[in-house]
């Protein structure tokens, strides 16, 4: 008779729905593979790799179900568990989001895109969804809305890359362009001096002088979809540039625009933001896994914080919850970190 000791856990303990997670658990003499089944709550998960120690899962569960789950493993002479998965809380679906929401520090608000295709025109491409879970429908005309960041007074940029400007929304009704020449505008990030930056998709950071005249701040490689930026602790700002390989890096560019590589072997790297402790968090694939991962600063290797499909963009709110952000729907997991508002 096989024997399973109660020894089990998941890895990562976050997961959005179709995520893959790896269950390890220790003690089976012998157990035919096929026979072990996860349950989460009391949904199967389907297995897509078993073995007498640990399974690969798909995770399903109950949208209605407990944040978090309990999670068995059974088989013919028992079960093991519960080992633990927590499940985000899903926020709004139905978007076309490309780059990280972002959040109105005024408000803890979530601004939220439906970009489209370059050049496709929709009726409405802007959203702010309130902490009441009302999405509102903002009457801003902005084709391809793509990167988006809050200056120090609370006011929402926002960068339109099918005709390469940045905008400001005023009062939540007028798109005020600000900035314009610059390419395939994606990523926007402001420095702590109040100085936007602005990334163009084919290979330059622009730093954008106070008159709106686009400065040639840095050059990368180009990227397929999207620079995402966001600075650092150190003043540096950091950037990931999705292209095709399996082994990208995220960029550092200091001060006087010398472009190191911060960290190596993402693949496809997209939303990128950082806590209050310099911890990077990045979405992507890495050594395998797909996901977010964290990257203390100074680390030389990531860890898979959550586990999802898909992602494209993240934020952390004022409440300690990390926004995640898929191409049409957006989550939310109470992490308890806290993001790096301006204001």
């Amino acid at each position: 008779m096989s024997e399973i000791s109660k020894n089990i856990s998941v890895l990562p303990e976050y997961a959005l729905p179709g995520a893959e997670v790896e269950v390890v658990f220790g003690g089976l003499r012998y157990e035919l593979p096929g026979e072990l089944k996860c349950i989460l709550d009391s949904t199967y998960m389907p297995w897509i790799a078993s073995s007498s120690r640990r399974m690969i899962v798909r995770v399903r569960y109950d949208q209605s179900s407990v944040e978090r789950g309990e999670l068995f493993v059974e088989s013919s002479t028992g079960s093991i568990g519960p080992a633990f998965l927590t499940i985000p809380q899903w926020l709004v679906g139905d978007m076309h989001i490309v780059a990280n929401p972002t959040i109105d520090p005024k408000n803890n608000s979530i601004v939220l895109t439906r970009s489209g295709g370059r050049g496709q025109q929709l009726p409405a491409t802007l959203f702010r969804l309130e902490e009441d879970g009302f999405l509102d429908e903002l009457p801003v005309d902005i084709p391809n809305p793509t990167g988006m960041a809050f200056d120090a007074d609370g006011r929402l940029y926002v960068t339109n890359r099918k005709d390469g400007v940045v905008c400001r929304i005023d009062g939540d009704l007028e798109a005020v362009p600000v900035a314009t020449g610059l390419g395939i505008a994606t990523g926007i990030a402001f420095d702590s001096n109040g100085i936007m930056f602005v990334g163009d998709r084919t290979g330059t950071i622009y730093r954008i002088l106070a008159d709106g005249t686009p400065d040639e701040f840095a050059r990368l490689e180009p990227s397929v979809a999207a620079y995402h930026m966001a600075f650092g602790p150190d003043r540096r700002l950091y950037v990931s540039a999705p292209g095709l390989a399996s082994y990208e890096p995220i960029y550092a560019i200091d001060t006087n625009g010398e472009v190191s590589v911060y960290f190596k072997g993402f693949g496809r790297p997209q939303g990128i933001a950082f806590d209050t402790e310099g911890t990077l968090y990045i979405a992507g694939c890495y050594k395998g896994r797909r996901g977010i991962f964290s990257v203390e600063f100074g680390a030389t290797e990531a860890r898979h914080l959550i586990a999802g499909n898909m992602i494209v963009g993240l934020c952390i709110d004022r409440e300690g919850n990390m926004i995640v952000a898929t191409g049409d729907t957006v989550y939310s997991f109470a992490l308890g970190i806290k993001g790096t508002l301006l204001n």
